[in-house]
Parts: C-alpha cells; sequence; structure tokens
C-alpha cells in the first residue's frame, strides 16, 4: 500500500511533465530483517524458543539464517521435522510469535538499525528516490519497527506477507512497482538474502545484495545478485551508479 500522503500526488506530478522533460521515477525497494534492522540475536533466540516449546529441543541460528525472509508457517515449516504436519507448523508458527512479543518486553531488548542506514534513507529521499518495502514480515510486525525507529517518513509504498504471496514471488516487487507508476528497468531491490534476489529477479528489476546479513555472499550470488555489497559505501555508490545509468537511458539522443 502507498505509506506516504504525499507519493500519489509525485507520482502524478511526473507522469504529467512536459514532452521533452524527462526526470525517470527511480524505486528502491528494501529487504528489512538483516538489511535495514540488525534483527539476527532476536530472531533467533525466538526461534529457539519456538522450537522448545514445541518439544524440539531448540535449534541454531545455522538453520535459521536459512528461512529468514519468508513467511513465517512457511519457514517454520522448512525448519520442522518431515512429520511435524500442517497444524502443528501453524501452532509452532504461533509461538514464535509469542516468544518475538515477549522479547520485546524484557528489559535489554535491542533491534537497532545498521551503522549508515539512516544516512543512505535521508539522501536517497533528497535525491528524489522513491522507497518502498518488501518484507516477510507482517504489517503489524513492521509497523512497530518502523514507529520505534522513525522510519515511516522515508518510505512510500509497503509490501508485507498480509497482501499475499510471500518471496520469492515476486508479488510485492509488482504491486510495488504499481502502487508508485515505476517501471520495473528503473527500480532496485536491495537485500541480505537470495529470497530477496530471486523476487526482485523474478519481477523484472535490478538486485543489489547486502553481506551485513544472513545470508552468505556466495548464497546472495547464486540467487541471481547483480551485485553484493559489504558496506553502506559501496551500497550508495552502487545506488548512484544505478541512478545514473536511469537518467541517462532516459535522456533522448544519448547512448545508456
Amino acid at each position: 500500500m502507498l505509506a506516504k500522503r504525499n507519493a500519489a500526488a509525485y507520482v502524478a506530478a511526473k507522469q504529467t511533465e512536459p514532452c521533452g522533460v524527462s526526470t525517470p521515477i527511480k524505486l528502491a525497494i528494501w529487504d528489512v530483517d538483516g538489511t535495514i534492522v540488525d534483527s539476527r540475536q532476536v530472531i533467533q533466540k525466538a526461534m529457539d524458543r519456538a522450537f522448545r516449546r514445541a518439544g524440539l529441543g531448540g535449534i541454531d541460528y545455522d538453520r535459521t539464517r536459512t528461512i529468514v525472509g519468508l513467511e513465517l508457517t512457511e519457514a517454520v515449516t522448512r525448519l520442522a521435522p518431515p512429520d511435524f504436519g500442517p497444524e502443528r507448523a501453524v501452532q509452532l508458527a504461533g509461538f514464535y510469535k509469542e516468544a518475538f512479543v515477549e522479547q520485546r518486553a524484557e528489559a535489554g531488548f535491542e533491534e537497532p538499525l545498521y551503522e549508515g542506514v539512516r544516512d543512505t534513507l535521508e539522501r536517497l529521499v533528497e535525491q528524489g528516490w522513491l522507497m518502498g518495502v518488501a518484507t516477510g514480515k507482517a504489517r503489524r510486525g513492521l509497523d512497530i519497527v518502523f514507529e520505534h525507529h522513525d522510519l515511516h517518513r522515508y518510505f512510500d509504498t509497503l509490501q508485507t506477507v498480509d497482501g499475499g504471496a510471500g518471496k520469492p514471488n515476486p508479488r510485492m516487487v509488482l504491486d510495488a512497482l504499481r502502487e508508485t507508476g515505476t517501471e520495473a528497468a528503473h527500480a532496485v531491490m536491495i537485500g541480505d538474502t537470495g529470497f530477496d534476489m530471486a523476487m526482485g529477479r523474478n519481477a523484472g528489476v535490478h538486485t543489489l545484495g547486502v553481506s551485513w546479513g544472513f545470508h552468505t555472499a556466495d548464497e546472495i550470488a547464486d540467487a541471481g545478485a547483480h551485485s553484493i555489497h559489504d558496506d553502506f559505501d559501496a551500497l550508495d555508490r552502487a545506488l548512484d551508479s544505478f541512478a545514473e545509468s536511469v537518467g541517462t537511458a532516459a535522456t533522448p539522443g544519448e547512448k545508456a
């Protein structure tokens, strides 16, 4: 859904520019967990608690990290024993949600932003990018994180699993493109997992992987990332390069 009141007006203005004026809409679509927010510890702790409550004896981080980004019931189904069954998988997902809520109420709870992310978000907004989210979180969970860190003000479209199919299905990216009036060739998907890259590829957008989250660089590359970046300085350079290529391609008489 469109998240900022001025987003629709911005898109309308861009689409009605005079003939010969070319300032294409650019859209950066962000994953959240492991890309914007360092949730590695809290997700692992919640998953371990959930597995223990389900009588499964806990779970290691190296397994948990492989499913982050997927819709929750699908994620726990992949982690549970093969004979676990769909009803128990739904129960396990419920245990995970309970464990996450419990953590938020505990002293010392932290789910920090990655260093450098706010500077990048502010810079992109100042440069005229539209901003989106495509996350495996439910909207309620996303709102809690964004309200805590005051992030809503940066984003124009928010796509969650509440709206339909999750990653790697392209639905969230396609909905973000449609809502913002952006061409796929003018959009990037930024994320830390192979699911993000596959979703972006399936939607026909440029994919920028980041190595500071849940999946390894090799896993991100195997899923089709156009490039992978180890810090926000490198990501900023990639975004600038992409913006330049979009502007060049849209300029009449110049080669892309």
